[in-house]
C-alpha cells in the first residue's frame, strides 16, 4: 500500500475516534491538498477511491487535472487558494468547489462565468476570522452583506471557510466560525488543516483541508 494511502487511512481513523469522543455526528470529508505535488504522487489516492483534492493555484491545477478529470469525472477538485478575478473563467471550468470567495466583485465574476457555460460551482465564503491584515477573507462586519449578495445572484453557497491565526489557539476561532455558520443557516463548514484538523472536527467542520500529513512536507 502506498504511503499516501496509509496516511489517509490513519487520518480517517483519527477523525472517527475524535467524533466518538466529542459526540459529534458529522463525518467530515478530507480534501487531500495536492498543491505542488505531481500527479504521480496523487494517483495512488485516486486508485484507492479518494475523490476530493485541493489546489491553491489555478494554472497549476489546470496543468495537472484537466486530462485526469476527463477520464475520472467523479473527482471533486477544490480551489482553496486566493482567486484573482482574471482567472475566474478558467477556475469555473475546472473546479467543483471554490473555498475562497471573499468579495462582491469576485462573486459577480463567478456568476457571470457560470452562466456562460451553464455550470454551478459550490462556493464557500472565506472569513478573515482573526482580522489579519495579510490574510484574505471578508471581515465579519461585511459577511452578511456578501452572503445576501451571493444568494441574490444565485451562487450555490454551501457555507463558510477560514484559516485561523497561526500562533493562536485554533479552537476559539473554530467555535466562532461554527456559530457564524449556524447563524446563517449553512450546513457545510470548511476549516482545519494538517496542524489542527482534529480540533476542527470537534467544532463541526465538514471539510478538512489536509496536505502535508498525507503527502509529506513540501520542498
Amino acid at each position: 500500500m502506498h504511503s499516501t494511502v496509509k496516511n489517509l487511512i490513519n487520518i480517517q481513523t483519527q477523525i472517527k475516534s475524535s467524533l466518538i469522543s466529542s459526540n459529534i455526528n458529522i463525518l467530515p470529508k478530507v480534501i487531500a491538498v495536492s498543491k505542488t505535488f505531481p500527479i504521480e504522487n496523487i494517483l495512488p489516492l485516486i486508485d484507492y477511491g479518494h475523490i476530493d483534492f485541493g489546489e491553491n493555484k489555478v494554472q497549476e491545477a489546470l496543468d495537472k487535472w484537466t486530462d485526469v478529470k476527463k477520464n475520472k469525472p467523479d473527482l471533486k477538485i477544490h480551489l482553496i487558494g486566493k482567486l484573482q478575478t482574471n482567472k475566474v473563467k478558467f477556475a469555473v471550468k475546472l473546479f467543483d468547489f471554490i473555498h475562497s470567495v471573499d468579495s462582491i466583485k469576485l462573486a459577480n465574476k463567478i456568476a457571470v462565468e457560470q452562466n456562460k457555460i451553464k455550470k454551478k460551482v459550490n462556493i464557500f465564503i472565506q472569513v478573515n476570522i482573526g482580522n489579519e491584515d495579510q490574510k484574505s477573507g471578508v471581515g465579519k462586519d461585511d459577511l452578511e452583506k456578501l452572503i445576501v449578495h451571493c444568494k441574490e445572484i444565485n451562487l450555490t453557497v454551501l457555507g463558510l471557510m477560514c484559516i485561523p491565526p497561526a500562533n493562536e489557539d485554533s479552537g476559539k476561532f473554530f467555535e466562532e466560525m461554527r456559530q457564524l455558520n449556524n447563524y446563517f443557516g449553512f450546513n457545510e463548514l470548511s476549516m482545519g488543516m494538517s496542524s489542527d484538523y482534529l480540533t476542527a472536527v470537534k467544532y463541526s467542520a465538514s471539510y478538512l483541508r489536509i496536505g502535508s500529513n498525507i503527502f509529506g512536507s513540501r520542498s
